[in-house]
């Protein structure tokens, strides 16, 4: 059943405040009422009713973001992503949708954008799909066709004035969580959304996403185990990015995963050096780990990772890389004494922490580089790993006072949890530890 299409898209300050207001009151309202309705109920019952609300507030919340789009949809995503360690479960399963199922707006609106960017002429020269093959949170996909040439071609249009909305969107949804009681008051949250805002700068901004893919399209050039769309100039502004067509169907596919052992550990070894070589290398990483972002092109021997959107690129200052460079060593080969003396450099620890803070957070990051300790094949596919971090997680959260991290390694841990997923979806069983290595023995 076809998605239903958004006639018209909220983009004015006021309409947006007063959509979030609304919700805002609706939430208030049903904990209002929830809260009277409890007063002469038993304890389990309470705790039923108030699951319950969770699930009816988060599904206004999540309907209302999909209708808005823009920064309170992709802060949404990122919720989602960071949900397990902060949300309920019921909860977090509804924001998740928000990563895929996302309404596309009608095409009568995102002519009048094409017409804006293009021209007349240059639109003439383009045969242009009108349905959307792609709906995210600040734009989508349209195909088209050069007539000159016959090429095939994806047109990333940005949504109308999203650009003009990111303070007041991210100010609004803070406020909706904290009304809910769902954001934990934690130093790291406020981490969080300030990385979400510079993203989302970022994303937006696809004159900067176009040198980007150029960028990478140079550095894996001759690479086959890599496919990237190339980017079409003539045809691009800041606020649309044209592009090549690259085929390839979804890496949670039925064809991927008919795929032999051998040929999923290929793919996986792929998608882990490239991770390495965008951190160590290149100091430049595509730090949106989307399942969206990724294709696999199925070969009648071989198969390649389609790569596609470099908007959410982050550039690794040299002098955090060499610090965080020296923490991975200490645990990449069991010094806490180096691993201790990096993470005080960095800023995640203090020489005069407590004893019981510095062994839960080496115990916290000795295994989530697990894959990467032993000289041997890992499972992605049968671990309990990420159920074990996010218990640590919340060890350390609750019993001690958290103190925001570098910017740096919040979007290297959203990144490195994506491609943990990644590989789990792709059931890999693959030696890690020698992927690394060579990144491990390199001088800074």
């Amino acid at each position: 059943m076809a998605k239903k299409k958004i006639k018209n898209l909220k983009t004015s300050s006021l309409s947006r405040s007063l959509s979030l207001a609304r919700l805002g009151l609706q939430v208030g309202a049903k904990a209002a009422g929830q809260a009277m309705s409890g007063i002469f109920d038993g304890e389990a019952a309470k705790v039923i009713r108030k699951k319950a609300l969770q699930v009816e507030q988060m599904a206004l919340l999540a309907r209302e973001l999909g209708q808005l789009k823009g920064s309170l949809m992709k802060a949404g995503q990122m919720l989602s992503l960071y949900g397990e360690h902060f949300l309920p479960p019921e909860v977090n399963r509804l924001l998740k949708p928000l990563q895929s199922d996302s309404p596309a707006i009608e095409w009568v609106q995102m002519r009048k954008v094409l017409v804006r960017e293009l021209g007349k002429e240059k639109m003439a020269e383009l045969e242009i799909e009108e349905e959307a093959s792609a709906a995210a949170s600040l734009g989508q996909v349209h195909g088209a066709r050069l007539r000159a040439t016959g090429e095939h071609l994806a047109l990333k249009i940005q949504y109308p004035g999203v650009d003009k909305a990111i303070d007041g969107d991210i100010k609004n949804l803070k406020r909706i969580l904290t009304l809910t009681e769902w954001l934990p008051k934690i130093p790291a949250t406020e981490g969080i959304f300030a990385e979400v805002k510079m993203m989302l700068k970022h994303e937006l901004d696809y004159e900067r996403e176009r040198k980007n893919l150029e960028f990478f399209c140079a550095a894996l050039e001759g690479d086959q185990r890599y496919v990237l769309p190339r980017p079409l100039p003539r045809y691009s502004t800041d606020r649309l990015l044209t592009m090549t067509y690259e085929r390839g169907v979804t890496v949670d596919s039925q064809e991927v995963a008919e795929l032999s052992q051998a040929r999923r550990n290929a793919l996986s070894a792929a998608a882990l050096e490239l991770y390495f070589r965008e951190l160590f290398v290149w100091r430049r990483m595509q730090t949106d780990p989307h399942f969206g972002n990724y294709r696999v092109r199925i070969g009648k021997d071989n198969d390649q990772l389609v790569l596609f959107d470099y908007g959410a690129v982050r550039e690794v200052p040299k002098i955090f890389l060499d610090k965080y460079r020296e923490m991975l060593r200490g645990l990449f080969y069991h010094d806490r004494s180096a691993f201790e003396k990096a993470a005080y450099n960095l800023g995640v620890l203090m020489p005069n922490d407590p004893e019981e803070l510095r062994d839960l957070f080496y115990q916290l990051c000795s295994s989530i580089v697990e894959p990467f300790a032993e000289d041997a094949p890992y499972d992605w596919a049968k671990t309990d790993l990420p159920k074990r971090v996010s218990k640590l997680t919340w060890d350390l959260i609750r019993r001690f006072p958290l103190r925001s991290p570098p910017q740096e390694m919040i979007f290297l841990d959203r990144k490195m949890g994506g491609m943990f997923t990644f590989l789990a979806v792709l059931g890999a069983k693959i030696n890690a530890r020698r992927l690394l290595l060579p990144y491990m023995e390199a001088s800074s």
